[in-house]
């Protein structure tokens, strides 16, 4: 792709928002990494992914009030000296379900060293203690994918609404110089720092949807670098990648960077790569824009720096998503490793020892899955490589059934039944709770932001958005015809990329190419019923498919894949992690042309 260059507005310099975190639990240097390695305006990261509120509400249950990021507090710890010194806003959803009692540990590190930041708070989010008054009003809260009905609500340990970026615009406004919110759309920590310093106004659609495509980006911290990508082995540095920031200009443009001298790469591959990940269709909703990701344009202007830009925006729907979790009840998983010869027989064996074994039979338990991996070799070499798994996963609500009853049945056959087994974890153990993750939608007029300055006033904002008339033409993409002659079977992989993640209980999977006529071939091999044939897992389930042309790119979303979410799938990967690379080593015919 040729090198060109856009004139972009110049009513105020770009601001750069750099990432620390990409996941709770993500590098902890990383805040030091992108204050002290070159110049950024604003410090920002992501702690919530839609398991980790479930793991806050757990610790919140300990430790009332404590609901939040602990880490984020131990980086501020670390940084806000520097930050405040140079200017640096910090912008963080690290306050997760207690953003009050973030902020108040924000402050009490800054007592500490001496420090008089001033610190606001947003939150709003938090639907739990409301969620009998929605009922009331008519608000149904129906699953969003399947229509069912809410229920009883009493059930639910969790119940967050995805907040926009104007409740950050207004803190900052206030001269915040630290924001911490609840849950706001990954992307509104970055989206809310570019509106406040370009001044945007609620309805300039295409600069807010540049801002919110440069959050996705980053959002993932190191995913942009060169983290989790397909062409890995071309990257150097991969020992100890750099973190992202976004240069985000008055016209909603992008460049996306690093800083220099640290590892990975950021690349057209890279950025196409992050744009895949964890999304739907192309009109990617937000509460405060539609983005369309298919009249996104990517231009390499030099080495670690991708310009995007053209990105277009439409009025967001007049609803916000409900993020909903529930204790689902008790699980158990055991995983039993068979060697060599007579693998089905051996899982048979297994199956019928071990229930004749349990004092429950499997029609007593609320759900059970069985099922055999087959790893092993033929003529195998090693000892790990004859092997096969037959693992089981069992639910239920009662926590007996599935603790000591059900793990102790596999001791009991432990001499009993097969040649060669053993198990692989650390033996018969309890039942351990897990959650049922449940989207809902809630009209945005009731549920707005409140902006508390700690020691100040608290200011309400307002969730509703313009609805002007947009209309918005996506990109047709390049225009070259599919190669055509002889053909060789090889991996799928040596043509595509791949990013794949969760979306509740659903799997989405991205696939782009690095080439034109790449993707004119992609674009017209891998059609649903070719993907349910190379991944037959999905061969019963849905799957929509979403062209991306601008970018080159494939999405499918796979319905229901992950059950009922993250939480309580009882596939291996449970967040479809490494589905794309999956299909990546499946076997098709791939022209010449392109090898």
């Amino acid at each position: 792709m040729a090198v060109h260059y856009v004139q972009v507005m110049a009513d105020t310099l770009p601001v750069r928002i750099a990432n620390c975190s990409g996941f709770y639990g993500d590098r902890l240097s990383a805040a030091t990494e992108m204050v002290s390695g070159g110049p950024i305006d604003v410090l920002t990261g992501d702690w919530l992914a839609e398991l980790t509120m479930l793991i806050l509400a757990r610790t919140r249950q300990k430790r009332p009030g404590g609901g939040f990021a602990g880490t984020f507090v131990r980086q501020m710890e670390q940084v806000m000296g520097q930050c405040l010194d140079a200017g640096i806003k910090v912008v963080s959803n690290a306050g997760g379900l207690d953003p009050d009692g973030c902020a108040e540990a924000v402050a009490e590190v800054a007592d500490r060293l001496g420090l008089t930041p001033k610190i606001a708070y947003v939150n709003g989010d938090d639907l739990l203690p409301r969620l009998q008054d929605l009922v009331d009003a008519g608000v149904d809260l129906a699953h969003f994918e399947d229509g069912s009905a809410v229920g009883d609500i009493s059930r639910f340990i969790t119940a967050n609404a995805y907040l926009g970026c104007w409740g950050i615009v207004e803190a900052l406004n206030q001269g915040a110089d630290i924001v911490v919110t609840g849950r706001v759309t990954d992307a509104a920590v970055v989206c809310g720092p570019a509106a406040w310093h370009h001044g945007w106004a609620r309805n300039d659609w295409d600069q807010l949807a540049g801002a919110v495509v440069a959050g996705h980006i980053i959002e993932c911290g190191a995913q942009a670098t060169g983290g989790n990508y397909s062409f890995f082995t071309e990257v150097p540095g991969m020992g100890r990648i750099g973190f992202p920031w976004a240069e985000v200009a008055a016209d909603g443009s992008v460049v996306v960077g690093k800083h220099d001298g640290t590892g990975g790469e950021v690349s057209i591959g890279t950025v196409t790569s992050q744009l895949l990940y964890e999304i739907g269709g192309p009109a990617y909703l937000g509460p405060d824009v539609t983005s369309r990701f298919d009249t996104i344009e990517l231009v390499q202007q030099g080495p670690d720096r991708v310009l995007v830009h053209g990105t277009k925006g439409e009025p967001p729907p007049p609803t916000l998503k409900v993020a909903m979790n529930e204790q689902g009840g008790y699980r158990n998983d055991m995983a039993i490793m068979m060697t060599g010869l007579d693998i089905e027989a051996k899982a048979a064996l297994l199956d019928e020892a071990f229930w004749i074994a349990c004092p429950f039979g499997p029609e007593d338990f609320a759900s059970v899955r069985r099922r055999v991996i087959r790893s092993d070799h033929v003529d195998p070499d090693t000892n790990e490589t004859a092997g096969a798994m037959w693992k089981m996963t069992v639910k239920d609500p009662d926590e007996r059934k599935v603790g000591r009853a059900f793990s102790n049945a596999l001791t009991e056959i432990g001499l009993a039944s097969i040649p060669g087994l053993y198990g692989v974890g650390a033996g018969p153990s309890a039942g351990t709770p897990y959650g049922v993750y449940r989207p809902a939608l809630v009209p945005a007029e009731l549920v707005p932001s409140h902006v508390h300055l700690l020691g100040g006033p608290t200011t309400v904002v307002d969730s509703v958005a313009p609805t002007d008339e947009v209309t918005v033409v996506p990109l047709a993409g390049p225009s070259v015809p599919p190669p055509v002659g002889p053909t060789e079977r090889v991996a799928f992989g040596r043509v595509i990329g791949t990013r794949s993640g969760d979306k509740g209980g659903n799997a989405n999977l991205g696939v782009f190419t690095r080439s034109d006529a790449a993707w004119a071939w992609l674009d017209d091999f891998l059609t649903i019923d070719v993907l349910r044939e190379l991944l037959p897992e999905t061969a019963e389930l849905r799957i929509d498919r979403h062209r991306l042309a601008s970018i080159r790119s494939l999405n499918f979303l796979i319905h229901g894949l992950l059950e009922e979410g993250v939480a309580s799938s009882t596939r291996q990967d449970g967040q479809a992690k490494s589905l794309g690379e999956w299909l990546r080593a499946r076997h098709v015919d791939v022209p010449l042309a392109l090898l």
